[in-house]
């Protein structure tokens, strides 16, 4: 059974940093592209930023480059998503999400997310 369980989410002041991570279980992870996507309030799902198999190609939303950073550890079956300059409009969950491929496929499974709260 596939799993995904997002963790690090939290309450951080605008200008903060946070860390997430996705552990991930029941299938080969470093088979896989992986991705994250955030739900804000009362908004619909956005795309956050991918990365491929290995990592080795990182993709980013416009409002996020240079900001957010993700990167994966194969070895640990874990994703990860750095978040700097946080900003109010980053207030989302953020769920991370399995691709169907190495790369850019669709996304067939997403964790249950974790919540991040920029606010002062």
């Amino acid at each position: 059974e596939v799993q995904l369980v997002e963790s690090g989410g939290g309450l951080v002041q605008p200008g903060g940093s946070l860390r997430l991570s996705c552990a991930a279980s029941g299938f080969t992870f470093d088979d896989y592209a992986m991705s994250w996507v955030r739900q804000a309030p009362g908004k619909g799902l956005e795309w956050v930023s991918s990365t491929n198999w290995n990592g080795g190609s990182t993709y980013y939303a416009e409002s996020m480059k240079g900001r957010f950073t993700i990167s994966r550890d194969n070895a640990k079956n874990t994703l990860y998503l750095q978040m700097s300059s946080l900003k109010s409009e980053d207030t989302a969950v953020y769920y991370c999400a399995k691709r169907m491929g190495p790369g850019l496929y669709g996304m067939d499974y997403w964790g249950k997310g974790t919540l991040v709260t920029v606010s002062s």
